[in-house]
């Protein structure tokens, strides 16, 4: 049919539509938009413990309180809701809140609904709950021991699916190889730090009307049906609607879909529309984390290094409850195993396991890091072996460019790509920017310096039905197929010509709008600032389908293909009507300038004249056109079939290729790490927006340089989770993040509407394993004394200093600074503090304090009361602050050891809503200068909640807290503190020096 002269926008560097409304404060994301009169807000109470038996909560003291309206509690999450469905036919439970246990620190217990969100955080500190602690399981080798403690009893076992693959006869190519090499790999917990966190806003509707909800949860859509079947109401009473800007998402936002069930009980509960705004402790202790892999992997190499065959042996950490869409971590990429290479014979072993952490999920690259970092660390130790560059190893064993649409052993059908000319064009930007003269170099001075590579194919646009590979043949045959990745888009012409474009998919950053615009205005021969695309996404008005959503690199290949569809079948139709008017048979006509032109003859009409006339004058449409300038467009990929019955899939639709080679050095006395030069080499089919291309691989690599030096999630041994604040969870910044040097090749896909791909993922899958493979080779000249290095990310100093066999440099004089555990310790997070203070009264006085119970109770503070209740025993009520965190302990307070008036111990213990808390500690007394030197030596272990504020905030808020009571002890002592000058006391509360 007819057709825009020429392409003039897609394929462009075309600005960003969106920056204006952005940088202007225009913005709407979820807590930007006004909430219906009336609405109250909530907090979640959350559990301290990793493991313990939920033996009640009693919310009565907060009910209590003025501005409470309700708290919700699992009783009435079991009265009003069930369990989230889960991937795998196993006998565990998972609520919206806890009911009979908690399996994780942060799993939510309750939600206080208030008049405000500061009174409903007050109220959280009233509502008491009764636990029995139980043991943790904590690493994923001791969830799978004999013994282990049971997170799920009724499972019977922490792994909860194990399953087998076998594709072509990887035994007998072994069994022939010249070679076999192997290694075991961790792949750690991490996650992304969008600047928004979690909103979502609620509300009961009367009658059976069911829910209406506002959230910044992005899809996948398929989860709409987990929520509604865990609010057991259909689907169409479950209206959801996502605003149009989003403060980025990464794939995190997933984990916001317990939440929306949440709220949605607790606007039940209370009888009003609830809010709830998560914050960023909330977030990186609860929400949800990348999966930690356990991966033995080897190789069946031939003499000239050609990998015939590989065995894969994968264990999944995904935390305490295996929620939706989990196990999809392994099986998003299970028909692609086989990466870049043409390796005939294949097998897999995969463990689903249990531990006592939160829940993993959708992260960027979702999958890909974990399978990339074993395949591309063993291809550079079969290169190390076999004495072969590790380019010209990959080199022999890529799919070669006649072999495309290549079929992988697993599955996979790779659509496109020239593999070897990427390689090439990156190792020229590299050569350009003299990485190996750099070595030299560096080297020469006696400096570690590392060259890496990588190679990994992008998959993007998942279909659906690739989770059911977890599943038997025999059980997805009962169940029914599934298979697709359904896009789709909507175009509409309005009454003066303007161009509306509609989609299922909320941008987080991508540029949504400005490339759907790019895409309809060359299809009509306009502007983009002529076409108005609405991303706001509502499940009761816009077409969707189960695959809708942001995720899975689906928007270039899948969404933005699907608007070019549904405006080709829309400009069609415009076409036939504009033939009799202009004379013209409707395959001849243009759209081109704002018009629409016969080539012919040179008559044209105006774009908005031709297209305005179906509104105003329907009866003079053409015989056969339908009244409506209105069109909507479903696609799918035809290869996206179901798993077959030798459990093959094909787990995308398409697959681009990326290419990495980085130098970084090594400094010794310090640890550091630091990527000195980084090219990064891309096809991902015909590229849209170039510009935004960038800027996407610019984050993903952004993300994968934290993953490879600075970011994860830590726990102690008992399940206490030690990241929660950015002080303690390193982003990197602008100033850590070098920019890369970026090249493109370009081989369409013959799979999708505009032969596009998806690349917004890709260096989150190939810059950790990179780098990991720059830094052993760094180590290179280390080798006969260090041996096989076991290179784990992230690459902090102290752990490069471990590996190096080394000790940290000591600090400046005069600068003491908290050592960090090698280990975490069995009980939470360890502090102490230590140091002397000068106070202007006898030993005699100040001792005299210490055993007098009510100038104690002022000495202590935030203490409430303190009540004796043995000799030298108090029970206390204290309120301890630190950064995010404020709480209410119930505390033991107990003096011994005493020898009046020289020395004593103290020793504590405390519970509050927010974690446990013990120590003890020495204090000693001696005469100085007339008055009394006081020295302290103490040592705490704290967990729950109060641990995630991390050490490094909570040795600097210890040794804030000591200061304030031996100051006190001091005015309580009729003396005072020796002086100080502010810069000493502003020293002593940061905890530099004694």
């Amino acid at each position: 049919m007819a057709q825009a002269l020429q392409a003039p926008h897609v394929g462009k560097p075309v600005p960003r539509l969106e920056d204006a409304a952005l940088l202007s404060g225009r913005g709407r994301y979820a807590d930007d938009l006004g909430t219906a009169p009336g609405t109250l807000h909530a907090a979640v109470l959350r559990s301290p413990h990793a493991h313990a038996e939920l033996l009640g909560v009693d919310a009565s003291a907060a009910l209590a309180m003025p501005g409470v309206r309700a708290v919700l509690t699992g009783e009435d999450v079991q009265r009003w809701a069930q369990p989230f469905v889960v991937g795998v036919k196993q006998p565990m439970q998972h609520w919206a809140l806890a009911v009979d246990r908690v399996r994780h620190v942060g799993e939510p217990v309750a939600v206080v609904v208030a008049e405000d969100r500061y009174l409903a955080e007050d109220a959280l500190d009233a509502i008491r709950v009764d636990y029995r602690p139980l043991p943790a399981v904590v690493g994923i080798e001791a969830a799978m021991a004999d013994g282990a403690p049971l997170l799920h009893e009724a499972v019977g076992s922490n792994v909860v699916s194990d399953r087998a693959f076998a594709y072509g006869d990887a035994a007998a190519a072994f069994a022939s190889a010249a070679h076999r090499v192997a290694l075991t790999v961790h792949y750690p917990r991490n996650s992304c730090t969008p600047i928004e966190c979690g909103v979502v806003v609620a509300e009961h509707l009367p009658g059976d009307e069911g829910y209406e909800v506002l959230s910044n949860f992005m899809g996948p859509f398929s989860l709409h049906a987990v929520m509604a079947l865990a609010l057991q109401v259909p689907g169409n009473k479950l209206r959801h609607r996502v605003p149009r800007d989003s403060g980025g998402s990464f794939g995190v936002k997933q984990a916001v879909f317990p939440y929306v069930v949440m709220m949605c009980l607790a606007s039940r509960k209370a009888g009003a529309p609830v809010k709830w705004v998560e914050d960023r402790l909330e977030h990186l202790s609860a929400a949800t984390s990348a999966t930690a892999r356990l991966t033995t992997i080897e190789a069946a190499v031939a003499a000239d290094g050609r990998v015939s065959a590989l065995r894969y042996d994968q264990c999944d950490e995904v935390g305490a409850y295996l929620r939706a869409p989990e196990p999809a971590t392994f099986y998003r990429m299970h028909g692609a195993l086989t990466g870049a290479y043409d390796i005939a014979h294949l097998e897999v072993r995969n463990r689903v396991v249990l531990t006592s952490k939160t829940p993993t999920g959708l992260v960027r690259g979702f999958g890909g890091p974990q399978v990339y970092y074993a395949l591309e660390r063993l291809m550079d130790r079969i290169a190390e072996a076999l004495h072969l560059d590790p380019v010209e190893l990959r080199r022999r064993n890529y799919v070669r460019r006649e072999q495309f649409p290549y079929l992988a052993a697993a599955g996979a059908v790779l659509d496109s790509g020239d593999y070897a000319r990427v390689t090439e064009l990156a190792l020229e930007a590299a050569a350009a920017q003299g990485l190996r003269e750099r070595q030299a170099e560096a080297r020469a001075a006696g400096r570690l310096y590392g060259i890496g590579c990588a190679a990994v194919v992008e998959p993007s646009i998942s279909n659906m039905g690739y989770i059911s590979t977890v599943l038997t043949a025999e059980q997805r045959a009962k169940a029914g197929p599934k298979n697709g990745a359904i896009a789709s888009a909507t175009v509409a012409i309005d009454l003066l010509g303007g161009v509306n474009v509609g989609i299922a998919s909320a941008p987080a950053g991508q540029g949504h709008i400005t490339v759907c615009a790019q895409v309809v205005a060359d299809v009509f021969g306009l502007q983009p600032g002529q076409v108005q695309v609405n991303v706001e996404f509502d499940t009761a008005k816009d077409a969707w389908s189960v695959a809708a959503g942001n995720y899975s690199s689906r928007f270039a290949g899948a969404v933005a293909g699907t608007v070019h569809l549904a405006a080709v079948k829309l400009r069609d139709k415009l076409a036939r009507i504009a033939a009799p008017v202009l004379d013209a048979a409707p395959e001849s006509l243009r759209f081109e300038g704002g018009r629409i032109v016969d080539p012919a003859s040179g008559r044209a009409q105006p774009f908005a004249r031709i297209a305005g006339s179906p509104h105003w004058a329907p009866a003079l449409l053409p015989d056969g056109v339908e009244p409506g300038l209105r069109e909507t467009a479903f696609w799918t990929a035809e290869t996206l079939a179901a798993p077959d019955a030798q459990d093959r899939v094909n787990t995308s639709a398409a697959y681009g290729f990326v290419f990495d080679v980085c130098g970084l050095d090594i400094d010794p006395a310090t640890g550091r790490v630091r990527v000195d030069r980084y090219v990064t080499a891309h096809d991902a089919g015909r590229i849209l927006n170039p510009a935004l291309a960038d800027g996407q691989i610019r984050g993903a690599f952004a993300q994968g340089l934290g993953a490879a030096l600075t970011e994860e999630f830590r726990y102690a041994a008992d399940g206490g989770f030690l990241s929660g604040t950015l002080a303690d969870y390193l982003v990197p910044t602008a100033c850590e993040v070098p920019d890369p040097v970026i090249v493109h090749l370009e081989t369409p896909s013959p799979f999708t509407p505009l032969g596009a791909k998806g690349l917004g993922e890709g260096n989150n899958m190939s810059t950790p394993v990179c780098i990991a493979n720059a830094f052993a080779d760094a180590l290179a000249p280390l080798r006969e004394r260090l041996g096989e290095v076991d290179v784990r990310l992230p690459l902090t100093p102290s752990r490069v200093l471990a590996l190096l066999a080394r000790d940290e440099p000591a600090p400046p004089a005069g600068l003491a600074v908290a050592a960090q555990p090698a280990a975490a310790p069995a009980d939470g997070l360890s502090l102490h503090a230590a140091g002397t203070i000068d106070i202007a009264a006898p030993p005699e006085r100040v001792f005299a304090v210490l055993l007098d119970p009510q100038a104690l109770a002022r000495v202590i503070p935030g203490c409430h009361a303190l009540q004796p209740i043995g000799e030298q025993r108090y029970r206390a009520d204290v309120t301890v602050g630190v950064g995010l965190v404020k709480a209410r302990y119930a505390a033991e307070i107990a003096l011994s050891e005493i020898d009046a008036p020289r020395s004593l111990r103290l020793a504590g213990s405390g519970q509050s809503s927010l974690g446990t808390g013990a120590g003890s500690g020495t204090v000693r007394l001696e005469a100085h200068d007339g008055g009394t030197r006081l020295h302290y030596d103490y040592a705490a272990q704290v967990g729950g909640k109060v641990a995630a504020v991390g050490s490094r905030m909570l040795e600097g808020a210890a040794r804030i807290v000591l200061a304030q009571l031996f100051e006190s002890l001091g005015r309580q002592a009729g003396g005072s503190t020796a002086p100080a000058s502010w810069w000493q006391r502003l020293l002593r509360r940061l905890g530099v020096g004694a």
